[in-house]
């Protein structure tokens, strides 16, 4: 009885120093160490963040953000806030400006990358709902784009 009375105690310690270190500091660090790797990943893809000019033209859908994100961090590490004119695109540094173009009806936005995305294949940029507005894509949700550079930070 005092040996399974021992056992049981030395687990209950094992759990408790497990639940305490995974509360520690280094689960941050692995965080951001996941972080920029898929980073990295990303920019060996496609379009790189250092091989974009001003000037350049990308080709592709546009989505925009869902009114649940309001007031969540973006990975620039600014809050969301959707009557600001900002966009998210995998590749480019942050404060590049765009110029995104809805192909449909011609009305164009500017916007300004703080955030990381899409992430879904044949969507080039994520706007917010202040500029999906601006290009009248509301009610379409996704619609073909031209995303073109026009200033890097």
């Amino acid at each position: 009885m005092k040996i399974k009375h021992h056992l049981c105690l030395c687990g209950t310690l094992c759990l408790l120093v497990a639940a305490i270190s995974s509360c520690s500091g280094s689960q941050t660090t692995t965080k951001r160490t996941t972080t920029t790797t898929t980073k990295k990943t990303s920019s060996s893809s496609s379009s790189s963040s250092t091989t974009a000019k001003i000037g350049a033209v990308l080709s592709g859908q546009a989505s925009y953000y869902a009114d649940k994100f309001v007031g969540k961090s973006t990975a620039s590490g600014e809050k969301y806030v959707h009557n600001k004119l900002t966009a998210a695109h995998r590749t480019l540094p942050f404060g590049t400006m765009l110029r995104v173009t809805n192909k449909a009806n011609g009305k164009s936005v500017d916007v300004r990358v703080n955030d990381r995305g899409p992430f879904k294949e044949g969507r080039i940029v994520d706007l917010s709902k202040s500029a999906a507005q601006k290009i009248d894509m509301i009610k379409d949700g996704v619609v073909n784009v031209s995303v073109t550079i026009i200033s890097l930070p």
